[in-house]
């Protein structure tokens, strides 16, 4: 009895203030009631009002917890009013001591399962907490978005995804001898020291390389469609100048449309960079591997061009991908000494100026290109012409990504035509006023009925093949911090897909062509030294090997018109006798020419010409200059002060050493003769600033 009373007195002393102390009382305030939602149908809301009323729900759903949790709390304050009176009762009765305990037993099980459901709760309540405080953190950013005028990069229009890119720039060059070029370099023109510019420094502004692009695509089954178009200021029409208005053209860059399947077919169509154009990874258009340069011509070495092109590719799960492609033609000629015939026509003048006054034609014995027709929308004054080759040019590339580096492998076939005439370069002196006792006859291969008259007799089309093949590397390293990359490029008659510009092809003293041989190479080295600082460095070079002959023939053909009697005068009593018309031809048999002759004359490549007028500085006499050798090293940073949402604003410097070396001549001199070689270099400081779009 006594022990089981201590039992109970003990329980009641422990448990039962505490319990009492929970227990409501009469007076306590109930919990507030939800208000009634109207049944009217509310007005369309704004995407914040719809954010803030699921926080004010979610916020009502925690009020809603916490009464079911105050309802437990009284649950258990009524059990435990029952623990104390079976407490009561065990103290006084010791008959009913184990029916005490029993209950005291089941109600501790029941309090056990009490605090597991308000733990359960509490932690249910705790997570609701975390979810309302994120929703409550997206719907802060959405709201600073909306108020700061913020719109997404991409902007969708009639299924279609449509983002705009690009940038504007502030751009310079400086040259210590002058090109009268922009910031794009035409490295083949640095001049030698005969040619005027060569003595002098230039320095040229611009923002003429400000780029913008538009890339629309949208989903079609289980391909994606879409196109591409890129337009900057890099070209002048016959009206452009740097005058008062310092006006240019607008230029496409690329314009193209493509299909791409989930299988791996890409199809593409349009202008882009040709497929010998290195990519980063596989073969997919805006992955080129463009060098990080001011100069939009880019390093001498970098294999390249912008034209159209109709490809197909197949992409194997991108570690590896096929492609073909159909290029636009073009041809490049270079070389001299061509066979020709020149006529001048003299008008009627004193004797001792025969060319006064004159007229003067020239005929070849062949043509590659022609000049662009204005009202066929080409350029009529572009010398180098529009090619009339008979094919387009084939390349074929395939690009592997294996788990280091990417590698690519590529070949280039280009057909090549010309048009040459047997009959072009013909003549004979036999008809001189003063006829020479043997007379001279030029017929060469024209097998015409009149050999020795210039005609289109036996003209022909003649059709040669070159090409080339191609392979490169790019690898990264230090945590993708460092790039590496080299390419190689040679071949026959591919000149024009190196950043130089050498020449295709020649052309052999009866009119066909003669492919050159060419080879160029680019190495790079690109360092993000911070996440907002790169400095790279580039080396490249494009060789050019001789194609020289001996046999070309020049026919000159002089005429000078009578000269009429004059009467005598007081100042000339005996007056003057008519003058009859004269005629004079001279030959220049078995002459050099081609690219590279040994035996072309360089003498005066060091030697400053005479300005013709103040408009036409002279470019010099006697210096062949075919190019053998063109190199290029560059070294330059670029710092990006902002790059996020708002887009990206940077400052870059870029310094290039460019040095050309031409093919030695020994003017002409029997073999043995002293081989005279031609140098010219240049150094170029550009500098830009340039803020892309987001």
């Amino acid at each position: 009895m006594r022990k089981i009373a201590a039992v109970a007195l003990s329980l009641f002393l422990t448990c039962g203030p505490a319990f009492a102390d929970d227990t409501p009382k009469d007076g306590d305030p109930q919990p507030a009631q939800t208000a009634k939602k109207k049944t009217t149908k509310p007005p369309a809301k704004s995407a914040t009002a719809v954010l803030a009323e699921q926080v004010e729900a979610l916020r009502q759903t925690l009020e809603a917890q916490q009464q079911q949790i105050q309802q437990l709390k009284d649950a258990l304050a009524q059990r435990d009013a029952a623990i104390g009176d079976a407490k009561s009762a065990a103290a006084a009765a010791d008959a009913k001591a184990t029916e005490a305990d029993a209950k005291v037993a089941t109600v501790a099980a029941s309090t056990a399962e009490v605090k597991t459901t308000t733990t359960t709760l509490s932690s249910d309540v705790a997570d609701l907490k975390l979810g309302n405080d994120a929703l409550k953190g997206a719907v802060q950013d959405t709201q600073k978005k909306i108020v700061a005028g913020e719109s997404p990069s991409t902007i969708h229009f009639k299924g279609i995804s449509i983002t705009p890119g690009g940038f504007l720039a502030a751009e310079s060059v400086t040259r210590t001898r002058a090109l009268s070029a922009d910031v794009n370099t035409p490295f083949t023109t640095v001049p030698f020291g005969a040619v005027d510019l060569a003595h002098a420094t230039e320095s040229n502004f611009s923002a003429r390389q400000s780029r913008l692009s538009l890339l629309a695509e949208t989903k079609l089954g289980s391909a994606t469609i879409g196109g591409y178009y890129e337009v900057d200021f890099l070209s002048a029409g016959t009206t452009s100048n740097s005058r008062q208005s310092n006006s240019y053209t607008w230029r496409t860059r690329q314009a193209f449309a493509q299909a791409s399947w989930e299988n791996g077919w890409i199809v593409t169509g349009g202008q882009m960079w040709s497929m010998a154009t290195e990519n980063r990874k596989g073969i997919y258009n805006r992955q080129e591997s463009t060098p990080g340069l001011i100069d939009a011509q880019y390093n001498v070495g970098y294999t390249w061009a912008r034209q159209y092109g109709f490809r197909v590719v197949k992409d194997f799960g991108g570690k590896f991908a096929l492609g073909m492609s159909v290029e636009e033609p073009q041809a490049t000629i270079g070389g001299r000494g061509f066979s020709t015939v020149t006529t001048i026509n003299s008008a009627a003048a004193p004797a001792t100026i025969v060319t006064s006054g004159a007229t003067t034609a020239t005929t070849g014995n062949f043509f590659l290109n022609a000049p662009g027709a204005s009202g066929g929308l080409y350029n009529a004054f572009d010398a180098t012409g529009y090619t009339v080759n008979k094919a387009p040019d084939l390349i074929f590339k395939a690009a592997a990504d294996p788990r280091i580096g990417h590698y690519e492998l590529f070949g280039i076939v280009s057909f090549f035509r010309d048009r040459i005439y047997p009959c072009g370069v013909v003549g004979t002196n036999a008809k001189d006023t003063v006829v020479p006792a043997v007379p001279t006859s030029l017929t060469g291969t024209c097998a015409s009925a009149t050999p020795t008259v210039v005609s289109s007799f036996g003209a022909t089309n003649f059709n040669t093949t070159g090409g080339g093949l191609g392979a490169s590397a790019l690898w990264t390293a230090f945590n993708k911090n460092v790039e590496f990359g080299v390419k190689a490029v040679g071949g026959d008659g591919i000149g024009r897909y190196g950043s130089a510009q050498l020449a295709d092809a020649t052309a052999r003293p009866d009119g066909t062509l003669a492919l050159i041989r060419t080879g160029h190479g680019l190495a790079r080295v690109e360092w993000h030294v911070t996440p907002k600082f790169l400095v790279y460095s580039y080396y490249g070079a494009e060789y050019a090997w001789r194609a020289g002959y001996k046999g070309y023939n020049a026919v000159t053909v002089t005429k000078t018109a009578a000269i009429p009697a004059t009467p005598p005068t007081a100042a000339n009593p005996l007056g003057t006798p008519t003058i009859p018309a004269t005629t004079t031809t001279t030959f220049s048999l078995n002459g050099i020419g081609g690219y590279g002759n040994v035996a072309a004359n360089n003498s005066g490549c060091a030697t400053e010409g005479v300005p013709l007028n103040d408009f036409n500085p002279s470019n010099g006499a006697n210096c062949a200059g075919d190019i053998r050798i063109i190199q290029e090293g560059t070294l330059g940073f670029w710092y990006r002060f902002y790059g996020g949402p708002k887009g990206r604003i940077q400052f870059g410097v870029q310094y290039s050493y460019l040095g050309k070396n031409a093919w030695s001549g020994t003017g002409g001199v029997p073999a043995g003769g002293l081989a005279i070689g031609s140098k010219a270099n240049d150094n170029m400081i550009f500098t830009s600033m340039r803020y892309y779009i987001p």
